[in-house]
């Protein structure tokens, strides 16, 4: 397989490893982390119609990171699982800390459906989670395959 079909693949996973830990999180009670309905009726402005455009953004989007994370890694040139993994997790923790904060402070406020306006630190912190485990499974992946975009650091060289 390519790099740019295991990248895709890496974000599908990871987007749906996500999404089960998301649910789990939901499912148990602990915060109301239904990312792909709170997504999906952003769109319909109504929850039995946001099933289906939730998951393709969700999916899209998680397939996009999956590119950007790749990406920004090409530039070191990793050749080590363990550090695709550790960086996994650190631009997972990144990446969940900056929707974490957008959901609390900007989306939720504005969302059209009453039961996704109340976002507080157990919403925050379980997007936080579910990004950390995506981090984790798209490093774990592109460190297995040792993904990496050859021209990204030409890029970086580039005089601006």
């Amino acid at each position: 397989m390519t790099t740019f079909l295991l990248t895709a693949v890496a974000g599908f996973i990871a987007t749906g490893v996500m999404s089960g830990v998301l649910f789990l999180i939901q499912w148990r009670g602990l915060a109301n982390a239904d990312m792909i309905n709170a997504v999906g009726s952003l769109i319909t402005r109504d929850e039995k119609n946001a099933l289906a455009p939730g998951l393709l953004i969700h999916f899209a989007s998680g397939i996009l990171f999956a590119f950007i994370y790749v990406g920004a890694w090409s530039l070191w040139g990793f050749d080590s699982l363990k550090i695709y993994t550790l960086f996994g997790f650190l631009t997972g923790a990144a990446h969940g800390l900056v929707v974490s904060f957008i959901l609390v402070a900007l989306v939720a406020e504005h969302h059209p459906i009453e039961k996704f306006q109340s976002a507080g630190l157990g919403v925050a912190a379980a997007h936080w989670v579910g990004h950390v485990v995506y981090g984790l499974v798209v490093g774990g992946i592109a460190g297995m395959y040792a993904l990496r975009y050859d021209f990204v650091p030409v890029l970086a060289q580039i005089p601006q």
